[in-house]
């Protein structure tokens, strides 16, 4: 198995061969063994390990294994405790879910503390066998049926061509020992149960059951590459840049069959994934919206617009000016001066009556209830209805920042000014404010 795993390394993580990475070792079969064959390959790695307290004097003994491990074989060591049935009640999570969670962040540490590239986990073929059962039963796309990836970013897993009876045979011939977990043999976790009793028995069905998967494994694969290709491809045809921000025709969107199919392909990546609110949404009203963990959606007229969660967070903030000073840090970029005669207002520049300001101007977001006279109007008008009768799409309309002289609105900044702030003829000093990139 060395010989093998030293060419899989060469073929397929040759980035191992000259990069330090860390091992995240829990004491088990798996990864004590993934410890043995990268100390035997000489590569540059040091040994992480978990204590999460679960299991009392089980655990401690884990961490005493793996660090008397480091220490035979001359490898640094790192261990960290966590209060990990703390972090389940805090965060309301299960414990594997806990588990996870606090140990993928320390070792995102530990990487950047100790100038390490990659983290190594012992996935194996077994476990990846079990993930495909376990995303079968909850229903899923392709792309739950592909396994666990080898790679993806920081983490690499050299171990998923390695069934756990090769592990295990490597290990006795290696004279090797480590630790069991009784929790392993809890049937009622779905993994285990998995594992214990459905495998089994697939096995039983068809004695090559184990090769077989591995060949339908890497179709599966080959499959995705090919629809992921395709589907980046109609990316580059259907969402396009405008104004820093993606749009889609809904109408071209609804041109492809199977509709459910693609939408899923197109925006699950965005952590949209329920496709009868992603169907609901090209038939709904302009100005709904679909939120995802990182990512906005929104129906404008015929077109999806489709922005980042940080590109459309509202700032709340309001920011002054005084008559003496224009500040460095308002989020537009705006000048003031004063100028002996005016011009046509234009979406960048306006010319108001300075004796009609009151000190200090504020800058701020728009809210409800706001209305202002628009320039050539001279009538009230809410600021939504204005945003409705000019086709203002909801993003846009959350990036939209106006300029006030106490209460009312001088300036929708880069839209409209103000009928009531005006130059006449009994203005004594014009104040020109331009709007810059």
């Amino acid at each position: 198995m060395l010989k093998t795993f030293k060419k899989h390394i060469e073929d397929s993580f040759p980035e191992l061969l000259e990069s330090h990475f860390i091992i995240a070792c829990s004491g088990g079969l798996d990864s004590s063994v993934l410890v043995k064959l990268c100390h035997q390959t000489n590569l540059n790695f040091s040994i992480a390990h978990c204590n999460f307290r679960l299991r009392g004097k089980a655990s401690d003994g884990d961490e005493s294994f793996v660090r008397e491990y480091a220490k035979k074989i001359e490898k640094p060591f790192f261990v960290t405790h966590f209060d990990t049935l703390g972090y389940v009640n805090q965060h309301r999570v299960s414990v594997q879910m806990a588990a996870r969670e606090l140990r993928y962040a320390w070792f995102d540490q530990l990487l950047v503390d100790h100038n390490s590239s990659y983290l190594l986990t012992a996935h194996h073929a077994n476990d990846n066998l079990e993930t495909f059962l376990i995303n079968l039963s909850r229903g899923t796309g392709i792309e739950g049926l592909t396994g666990i990836p080898a790679k993806i970013n920081n983490i690499r897993r050299p171990l998923l061509p390695f069934t756990r009876q090769e592990l295990k045979s490597f290990a006795n011939d290696q004279h090797m020992q480590w630790r069991e977990d009784a929790s392993n043999a809890d049937a009622k976790y779905l993994r285990n149960k998995i594992r214990l009793e459905i495998i089994p028995k697939l096995n039983e069905l068809h004695p090559t059951f184990s090769d077989n998967f591995k060949n339908t494994l890497d179709y599966l694969k080959q499959t995705e590459v090919i629809a992921s290709a395709y589907l980046q491809k109609l990316k580059q045809e259907l969402f396009i840049e405008n104004n820093g921000r993606v749009e889609i025709e809904i109408a071209k969107l609804k041109e492809l069959q199977p509709l459910a199919t693609y939408l899923f392909g197109l925006f699950s990546a965005y952590g949209f994934k329920e496709i009868e609110n992603l169907e609901a949404l090209l038939d709904g009203l302009s100005g709904k919206q679909l939120v995802s963990s990182t990512h906005v959606l929104v129906k404008n007229r015929e077109v999806l617009i489709l922005s980042s969660k940080i590109e459309t967070k509202l700032d709340t903030q309001e920011y002054y000016i005084t008559e003496e000073e224009v500040p460095l840090n308002l989020p537009v970029n705006l000048k003031f001066s004063v100028v002996s005669e005016r011009y046509d207002n234009s979406d960048t520049v306006i010319y108001i009556q300075k004796n009609t300001l009151k000190y200090p101007l504020t800058v701020r977001k728009w809210k409800t209830g706001d209305y202002f006279y628009p320039l050539g109007l001279n009538r009230k008008k809410k600021l939504s209805k204005f945003f409705k009768d000019e086709k203002v799409d909801v993003l846009s309309k959350e990036k939209t920042w106006l300029l006030c002289s106490g209460e009312q609105i001088v300036w929708v900044i880069g839209m409209r000014a103000d009928h009531r702030f005006r130059v006449d003829d009994t203005a004594q000093e014009i104040l020109k404010i331009e709007l810059h990139d």
